[in-house]
């Protein structure tokens, strides 16, 4: 009887999906742009999220908005979101924003950096590289964030 009562509270962690929910490519002054020889300036925006779907289950989604300019003229603009399906059970609360907030997103990054280089590349552009992001830190700074916006 002990082993069945350890197994049900053992913490469980299983990646069950991975898969781009939403992606878009916009080069509103094509074919115009492509005749531009300046480098662009590249500004990328980044988001998480996550969202309960079932019991210990748990949607995680990684967004990454990639803008590349010319001046003021818009090259292109990605929108990627690639998101995860992770069954998480039996963490105490205080470890579970940890797992969904740097642990899933740590997960999903190198899926992401891979679409958003590889639909640059199909759009007729050099590959954008996105940077290594450290969740831990951009968690970290969410928190402290909030608890300033608490203590006010």
């Amino acid at each position: 009887m002990t082993d069945s009562v350890q197994e049900n509270t053992q913490a469980v962690f299983n990646m069950d999906k991975i898969y781009v929910k939403d992606l878009s490519l916009e080069i509103p002054h094509a074919p115009h742009i492509f005749l531009e020889r300046e480098n662009p300036q590249i500004e990328v925006q980044l988001h998480t999220s996550a969202a309960q779907v079932d019991e210990g289950v748990f949607e995680v989604n990684v967004t990454a908005t990639v803008t590349a300019k010319i001046s003021e003229k818009v090259m292109f603009l990605i929108e990627a979101k690639q998101a995860g399906i992770f069954t998480v059970r039996n963490l105490p609360e205080a470890e579970m924003n940890p797992v969904l907030a740097v642990m899933c997103p740590n997960i999903l990054f190198p899926y992401l950096r891979e679409v958003v280089s590889d639909i640059s590349v199909r759009a007729g552009f050099a590959p954008v590289m996105l940077n290594p992001i450290n969740f831990d830190v951009l968690y970290q700074q969410q928190q402290a964030e909030a608890e300033k916006v608490t203590t006010h």
